[in-house]
């Protein structure tokens, strides 16, 4: 009881127990109690004497089925499969819809050879030499470009229809 005490700060004074039980009685012997004689409720006269054969009168013509309720509800499973479908065509469906804008490292050599072979772009060698920027290009870089003899005079072959388009000399 001692440690019970040491534990507890709530202390009960000695002998509050033994009588409890006469103090309330006393209290509530003194208070005056007024219920009220007339209720509002009444009950029928003989209403529980046959009370019993109503409700087995009820049961018997009255056939019971009992309502079946299913364990598993296969709806939720419908629900989640549905759901995790659209998902996945959502997905499938902005990848393959995004529009990737091409860019110039996207075409190949070919394809800009190509466009510039059977595209006429009515440019003469004049305003070709003005538009390529020969400050930027280095000798260096022409040399170690590896051109062989037979690449450039068959390219000339090919290119070049007349060789006085070769001369590039400004008769000014």
């Amino acid at each position: 009881m001692d440690k019970l005490n040491k534990n507890n700060s709530f202390k009960v004074p000695e002998g509050y127990f033994d009588t409890l039980s006469n103090d309330l009685m006393k209290k509530i012997a003194k208070e005056d109690i007024s219920t009220p004689l007339n209720e509002g409720f009444k009950v029928p006269e003989g209403y529980f004497e046959n009370i019993n054969s109503k409700i087995l009168g009820q049961l018997e013509n009255t056939p019971v089925e009992p309502k079946v309720i299913p364990l598993k509800s296969y709806k939720k499973h419908y629900y989640t499969a549905a759901s995790i479908a659209a998902v996945i065509l959502l997905f499938l469906s902005v990848q393959f819809n995004s529009v990737k804008t091409p860019s110039y490292s996207d075409l190949a050599n070919s394809d800009i050879e190509h466009y510039f072979e059977f595209n006429d772009l009515e440019l003469s060698s004049y305003d070709l030499a003005e538009i390529l920027p020969i400050h930027d290009l280095d000798l260096n870089d022409i040399l170690e470009s590896r051109l062989d003899n037979d690449n450039i005079i068959d390219y000339l072959d090919s290119h070049i229809d007349d060789f006085e388009e070769l001369n590039m000399h400004n008769d000014d």
